[in-house]
C-alpha cells in the first residue's frame, strides 16, 4: 500500500507540475528533471555517446583519472552520497577507487525508477561496495542518507555532470545552501561544472545532427502524453537550442510550428499555444572557473582541489564544508 501511495502521490505530482508551468503568464515550461523517464533515461545515454556532445566523456574522463585523489583527500569512514546517478556508469571510477582501501556504503538518490535499477546493475560486481538506493529528490534522499550516518563517519556528495547548471541564479547558490545544512563540517561535495566554450560547440552539443537531443526533448511531450493522457501532437514541435548570452547558458525549447490546443486530461486543463510560441525545457549554464569558486564560498563550502578536462573544457572540483 505504502509503494501504491506513493506511485499516486509522484503522478499527482507530476500533474500539478505540469498544470502550474504550462499556464503560467508569459514563457510556457516544463521542469527538466521530468525528461528523464525510462525512454527519456535511454535517449540521454546515446547523446552521452554523440560526438558533438563531449561533456559526459570530459567528466568521465576527469573522474578515471582522479578517483583516487579524490579518496586521498577524504580519509577515514566515508559514506558515498549521489545527487542524480544515472545509471551509475560515470560513478563507477569513484567506488573502485574507494574499494581498493576500505569497505563504503554508496547511496543513489534518483527520481527515475529506470536509472535507478540500471545504477543498481551496473555497480553490483565492485566489491567492498554496498548499494542502497532513494527514489527521491535530491534534498530529500539527501535528509534520508544523512539520518543514516554513524557517529564519526564522513559524507561525500557527488554531483557530477554539470546537473548544478541546470538551476537558474541564483538558484544554484540557494540548492548548494541547502546541501550545506544537511552536511556535517568536513563533509565533502565533488561537484561537475562544464565550462564556457564557443557558442557554435554548444549549439550542436545540443542539437546532434542524428537528431537524438531533439527526440529526447520531444519525448517529455510524449510523456505527458502517456502519463496523463494529454494530446500533444508530436511533429507540431520543432526542437531549438539557442544561447542565452546573458544567463550564458544553453536554453532547450520545443516550438509549436502551427496554432493548435492541447488538452492534458488527467491534470484538468487545456491550453491553447500559438505558432512559433515554446515551451522551455531545459536550462544548462555554463561557469567559468572563477564563477565556481565564487558560488562555493558563498554556499559556505572551501575548495580542496579542482581537476579541469583539457578536451572538453569542464571542471570537477572537490569542496570541504567549512
Amino acid at each position: 500500500m505504502a509503494t501504491r501511495a506513493l506511485a499516486l502521490d509522484e503522478a499527482s505530482a507530476f500533474a500539478a507540475d505540469v498544470r502550474n508551468s504550462l499556464t503560467k503568464p508569459g514563457q510556457k515550461e516544463l521542469a527538466s528533471k521530468y525528461l528523464y523517464d525510462e525512454l527519456g533515461s535511454k535517449l540521454f545515454d546515446v547523446i552521452s555517446l554523440l560526438p558533438e556532445y563531449g561533456l559526459t566523456r570530459a567528466d568521465e574522463r576527469l573522474l578515471r583519472r582522479y578517483a583516487p585523489a579524490v579518496v586521498e583527500c577524504i580519509p577515514g569512514d566515508t559514506m558515498v552520497a549521489e545527487l542524480g546517478s544515472g545509471s551509475g556508469t560515470k560513478t563507477r571510477s569513484i567506488l573502485e577507487a574507494f574499494s581498493r582501501c576500505r569497505h563504503t556504503s554508496y547511496f543513489p538518490i534518483e527520481i527515475s525508477p529506470t536509472a535507478l535499477a540500471m545504477c543498481r546493475r551496473e555497480l553490483a560486481d565492485i566489491e567492498s561496495i554496498s548499494i542502497v538506493g532513494f527514489e527521491r529528490e535530491y534534498l530529500d534522499g539527501l535528509v534520508e542518507v544523512a539520518a543514516r550516518r554513524r557517529s564519526g563517519q564522513r559524507m561525500l556528495v557527488l554531483f557530477l555532470g554539470s546537473t548544478i547548471g541546470n538551476f537558474d541564479h541564483p538558484a544554484d547558490l540557494n540548492f548548494l545552501k541547502e546541501i550545506h545544512l544537511i552536511l556535517n563540517p568536513g563533509d565533502a561535495l565533488l561537484l561537475g561544472t562544464d565550462l564556457e566554450k564557443p557558442v557554435s560547440r554548444l549549439i550542436a552539443a545540443y542539437d546532434d545532427s542524428l537528431g537524438v537531443t531533439a527526440a529526447f526533448n520531444r519525448n517529455l511531450l510524449a510523456r505527458v502524453n502517456r502519463e496523463l493522457d494529454a494530446d500533444f501532437v508530436l511533429d507540431s514541435f520543432q526542437h531549438e537550442a539557442r544561447f542565452n548570452s546573458e544567463t550564458r547558458s544553453i536554453e532547450m525549447h520545443l516550438r509549436s510550428i502551427r496554432d493548435q490546443r492541447v488538452t492534458v486530461a488527467k491534470a484538468g486543463f487545456s491550453i491553447a499555444i500559438r505558432e512559433g510560441e515554446t515551451i522551455w525545457t531545459e536550462s544548462s549554464h555554463k561557469y567559468s572557473l572563477a564563477e565556481v569558486e565564487a558560488l562555493a564560498r558563498k554556499a559556505g563550502f572551501r575548495r580542496e582541489a579542482q581537476w579541469v578536462d583539457g578536451e572538453w573544457p569542464f571542471a570537477e572540483t572537490l569542496l570541504v564544508r567549512y
